[in-house]
């Protein structure tokens, strides 16, 4: 059997109860680690997102904890094959964000560590209406080609540190992210990688998409962040 690629040592595959849902996760805690970011899948993507799983790795390789979980349960993503109707629902994929993040601060190998969320397409609304409803556990949101516009109404309250990064030639989503910016309130940066698509499947593209998700997550949470924090050094 061929190693998992996206993380350092082997991950642990569970289950996560959500109100009446049951979902299906991978997760991967590296000794030592003193932050965990959790990823929100969207737009017809899952924990096997090999986009995703290769960010999860860079993560991990960086001594932070990631946290796979398909929102949708397998039934819920049958229909969405279909209907295409789910992976818009912002409001359901963050519910089940807000319960998984709860669910972290509870489970003994998670409990204590700095949280972040990455989201990618519309897993990125349900993200940063994440982070807008539990100020005190999201410490960091960085989104993938998202779409934070869909989550407008709660933008100016989010008090995470946010990232979005957006492929150059994603004309249509960079516009998109460009507005959503200035409904931010907190610290916060556009990141355009230049020639990438929507989905960053040009040469060295997606390495760039782990590098600026690790470097802020590395900034934003743990030990180093807590001393900023108390300093004052975070804006």
């Amino acid at each position: 059997m061929s190693k998992n690629p996206w993380q350092t040592g082997e991950p642990r595959s569970l289950k996560i109860r959500v109100d009446s849902a049951t979902l299906e996760g991978d997760l991967n805690v590296p000794p030592g680690a003193e932050g965990i970011v959790l990823f929100a899948h969207g737009s017809g993507s899952s924990r096997h997102s090999r986009r995703n799983r290769f960010v999860a790795r860079t993560l991990s390789q960086g001594g932070l904890g990631a946290l796979l979980v398909d929102l949708l349960t397998e039934a819920e993503e049958e229909i969405d094959v279909r209907t295409r109707r789910l992976r818009f629902d912002i409001d359901l994929l963050a519910r089940r964000l807000a319960g998984i993040t709860d669910w972290t601060e509870t489970y003994p190998e998670t409990k204590g560590l700095d949280i972040g969320l990455f989201g990618s397409s519309t897993g990125a609304a349900a993200a940063l209406m994440t982070a807008q409803e539990r100020p005190a556990l999201i410490r960091a949101v960085v989104s993938r080609g998202g779409r934070p516009d869909l989550a407008t109404a709660y933008l100016p309250e989010v008090k995470a540190p946010t990232l979005l990064i957006v492929g150059g030639n994603d004309f249509q989503v960079l516009q998109l992210n460009r507005q959503a910016l200035t409904q931010l309130r907190i610290e916060k940066k556009l990141e355009i990688v230049p020639g990438a698509t929507h989905l960053f499947e040009e040469p060295g593209c997606l390495e760039k998409v782990a590098i600026l998700a690790r470097d802020w997550f590395l900034r934003h949470l743990g030990s180093a962040s807590t001393a900023r924090r108390v300093s004052g050094g975070v804006r």
